[in-house]
């Protein structure tokens, strides 16, 4: 069967991470990435630098299929937008889950998504859109994750956790079950938390 073609947007580390899960994954054949300024020419673990973020609309003549390879730690809104101007132009986001990692049948995941070597998404939870599931994290029973999140490597979000829109979850983190955390919040790396986040 014939991959499909993809572009990456992005050529830093979290996009490097991409290259790998996309490869392990196996559907889609990386095309070429696409960065904020021009560095055409460059190649990044063996992929071509093919244009900048002024050139989507060009770009979708290639292929309609995108991933986001730039990270959150400054926060969503570069992801956020990116993911909104593409999906304007008509440009698809596929979810993309590494097969070293465990999604129950019974979770659900919207566009967009990416899911990395260990990461555990258990029965009844429900991802948004354009969400990092990043690697060796865990997401228990009856969780949920807005749309826009990052959820960083080696946390976990025990059982009926809700995690609101555009939310950072640092690496290592762990919520007590129930814990309800709003919207744009940012959970520094290592955190316990047991009660529901204030802004």
């Amino acid at each position: 069967m014939k991959k499909k073609a993809i572009l990456l947007v992005g050529a830093g580390g979290h996009a490097q991470a991409c290259i790998d899960l996309l490869e392990a994954e196996g559907s889609f054949r990386i095309h070429g990435l696409v960065v904020e300024k021009e560095k055409k020419g460059r190649v990044v673990h063996g992929y071509p630098i093919i244009g900048k973020d002024g050139d989507l609309e060009k770009l979708l003549k290639i292929t309609r299929f995108f991933m986001l390879g730039i990270g959150q730690i400054k926060g969503p809104a570069p992801r956020k937008n990116l993911f909104s101007k593409i999906k304007l132009l008509g440009g698809a986001f596929p979810i993309v889950a590494s097969p070293f990692s465990h999604i129950s049948p019974k979770a659900s995941l919207d566009e967009g998504t990416a899911v990395m070597p260990g990461a555990v998404v258990q029965g009844g939870v429900q991802i948004g859109k354009n969400c990092i599931l990043n690697s060796q994290c865990l997401i228990e029973h009856g969780g949920s994750v807005g749309d826009h999140c990052h959820i960083s490597t080696g946390a976990i979000l025990n059982g009926e956790v809700q995690v609101g829109e555009g939310s950072f979850i640092g690496s290592g983190s762990i919520v007590q079950e129930g814990v309800v955390i709003p919207p744009y919040s940012v959970v520094p790396m290592g955190t316990v938390l047991k009660r529901n986040k204030s802004k």
